[in-house]
């Protein structure tokens, strides 16, 4: 069997590790307490220490115990109107809050190596069909300008419009998609166009909202929040989480 455009992805990412993959070990308590772990070593700026790195350039890791994708980034956007939560630099800066310095397509491998599964990407015809996916829990860890850490879910830096609090819609792994160049035959990841993490629907998107929201200007329902945004500029690390839901009677299960 001809292997899958993502398999092909996921090998090439991991044949560049500095280590070999391992996807057992202990499961997180919470995604909460994946992210702490994950960001032991300091909120951003210097590599975080006993995990995989994914890319041999930029800085996307995948911490194997706890199966998280760790990147690095920085805040590009205090105010206004939102279609991303994340983009990879120097793409759609102008309306992300934050800028990841990996290409999406590692952000995607990253997940797969951990375990998450894709779904699929929003639909708008012959009729508006919702992205789907695994939820993927998304943090933010910086530190402020006195040097004290600080630790909050995306969600918190997206503001609904309309009801002026913050988002409270999950992301799921909608997994974009590629396209081939018909005159060289070279295959190209969608969401490295800088549909990373969105906020509007696109069908480009490596993780989405599971809800119908607008990518028309006039139509945007998100904003930065910036009141829990710090300084643009400032260095942040990104923590995705692939959530795992527990099953009736997964706690009887471990009793035994």
């Amino acid at each position: 069997m001809k292997p899958t455009l993502f398999t092909r992805l996921f090998l090439v990412i991991a044949s560049s590790m500095l280590v070999p993959i391992s996807l057992r070990g202990d499961e997180p308590k919470s995604a909460k307490s994946a992210a702490e772990a994950a960001a032991s070593a300091s909120a951003a700026g210097s590599a975080p220490e006993g995990l995989v790195k994914l890319s041999k350039t930029n800085d996307v890791w995948l911490d194997t115990k706890r199966k998280a994708v760790v990147v690095d980034g920085q805040v590009c956007l205090r105010e206004g109107h939102l279609e991303m939560f994340a983009c990879p630099k120097g793409t759609k800066e102008h309306e992300s809050v934050v800028s990841v310095n990996c290409q999406a397509q590692e952000v995607h491998a990253g997940l797969l190596a951990a375990g998450a599964k894709p779904g699929t990407t929003v639909k708008f015809d012959p009729e508006y069909k919702a992205a789907t996916g695994q939820v993927i829990d998304v943090y933010v860890l910086w530190k402020d300008a006195a040097g004290e850490k600080h630790q909050a879910r995306a969600q918190e830096w997206v503001r609904d419009i309309k009801s002026q609090k913050a988002m409270t819609y999950d992301w799921v792994f909608a997994g974009s998609g590629f396209w081939k160049d018909e005159e060289t035959g070279k295959e190209y990841y969608k969401a490295d166009g800088g549909d990373l993490v969105c906020v509007s629907n696109f069908p480009t998107a490596t993780l989405d909202l599971p809800v119908e929201s607008s990518q028309s200007n006039d139509d945007l329902l998100f904003e930065a929040f910036a009141d829990h945004v710090p300084p643009r500029g400032t260095k942040v690390r990104v923590v995705f989480i692939p959530r795992v839901e527990k099953k009736p009677g997964d706690a009887k299960s471990q009793r035994q």
